[in-house]
């Protein structure tokens, strides 16, 4: 099959058969997609049959650390990377901030530098910022205040001295949306002696990364977003990890997966993560993408995003025609991924509100995305409106928002 059987994908997901989920179009996907049938069965499979410490010598115990080792496993091997290299955490914000800890430390006494951009959420941005409290160089990676794109001549700039050691980027932006060439930025940092890091929570709900592909050191995002648990996950691959100080405790500073993990992981939602790699083979299958787990998981890929695209496009260009709000981001929707935010002459949030009494669920605000929007010179009183898709949207629901979005503006 050549596009996704929308029939088949939304009965994947609980929601769909709800009355309280049932009757709205759900675009507020960038702040949490809705749990495949997959995940929602293992969490309550774990909590039901072995919620108790794993790995110990009886049986319940043995099926939840089997649990937890398949779930990193598979999305390893989706990913195409050693099932050491995924770490839990419980979110994207606080695996980065445990591993910004190592990097302080790993340059602390250097002159080492570091880039980050004014594109990022907050999660891949504040942390490394407060590196300069350690005299460590912090340089802004600026994007372009018109348009919101990074510009990659620019980074080039910033690495010409070869002091820069790390460099923090996003996939793509969630209010700006543009999707960065992260293998080309990877490359360019590389050549330059830096590691990479990046932000993918706006990025893996719309297609989980090849990571050796991309060519990045360092990959996040966030399970809760990519039809899963509450969950941050965090490739980090061994040569890297390897070298960066430990922030666990002491005796598990061998293990590579649990090397950025300072407290004990939440057992129940990793193992549910397993049903993340469910879901996405049963995509697979259903679709008759075949090949190793990798191989299944590009295929679903691109089944994901030219759904996505196809679906979108009619929304971006009704925005775009209007004049009575700035959109942020591309045009092109081949080029940004579904989450489509706008600047309106008014406050968004009231905008929002009235999208939900019409059967629009959506959100206003800044989303924690301040930087990026007062470098476009958005006003932060107002906020923006944020309009996400994702695969299992249709193109009913982009008629139904646009029809209100008529009503309202």
């Amino acid at each position: 099959m050549t596009q996704l059987d929308m029939s088949f994908v939304r009965a994947q997901f609980p929601a769909f058969a709800e009355p309280l989920t049932a009757g709205h179009a759900f675009f507020e996907n960038a702040g949490g997609s809705y749990p495949c049938r997959q995940v929602v069965d293992r969490l309550h499979r774990f909590y039901t049959e072995r919620k108790v410490q794993p790995y110990g010598p009886y049986p319940a115990a043995q099926a939840g650390g089997a649990e937890m080792d398949e779930a990193r496993a598979r999305l390893g091997a989706m990913m195409a990377v050693a099932g050491k290299e995924v770490s839990f955490g419980p979110s994207t914000s606080a695996n980065t901030y445990v591993l910004a800890q190592a990097v302080r430390q790993w340059l602390r006494g250097t002159d080492g530098a570091i880039v980050v951009t004014n594109q990022d959420h907050e999660a891949n941005s504040g942390v490394w910022r407060r590196l300069a409290d350690e005299g460590i160089e912090v340089r802004e990676w600026k994007l372009d205040p018109q348009t919101g794109a990074l510009d990659i001549a620019d980074l080039r700039g910033l690495l010409a001295d070869g002091k820069v050691r790390v460099v923090c980027f996003p996939h793509c932006s969630n209010v700006v949306a543009e999707i960065n060439d992260v293998a080309a930025i990877c490359a360019v940092a590389r050549a330059a002696g830096a590691r990479t890091v990046v932000d993918g929570v706006s990025y893996a709900p719309h297609g989980f990364p090849d990571v050796p592909a991309l060519g990045c050191d360092v990959y996040l995002f966030s399970a809760y977003k990519t039809y899963g648990p509450h969950q941050g996950i965090m490739v980090i691959r061994e040569e890297w990890g390897m070298e960066l100080p430990a922030q666990c405790h002491y005796f598990n500073a061998g293990s590579l997966y649990k090397r950025f993990t300072p407290a004990g992981p939440d057992h129940a939602q990793i193992a549910a993560c397993a049903g993340m790699a469910d879901y996405v083979d049963a995509l697979a299958a259903h679709h008759g993408v075949t090949g190793d787990a990798a191989a299944r998981n590009r295929g679903v890929h691109d089944l994901m995003r030219a759904q996505e695209v196809a679906v979108i496009a009619p929304l971006v260009a009704y925005l775009a025609a209007r004049n009575d709000l700035r959109l942020i981001g591309p045009r092109d929707a081949g080029k940004r991924a579904p989450t489509v935010a706008v600047a309106l002459d008014r406050a968004a949030e009231p905008v929002s509100e009235a999208l939900g009494q019409r059967g629009i669920a959506c959100w206003a605000g800044d989303f924690y995305a301040v930087r990026p929007l007062q470098a476009m010179g958005v006003d932060l009183a107002r906020g923006v409106l944020r309009l996400s898709a994702t695969h299992y949207t249709t193109a009913d629901d982009v008629a139904r928002l646009v029809a209100a979005l008529d009503e309202v503006l």
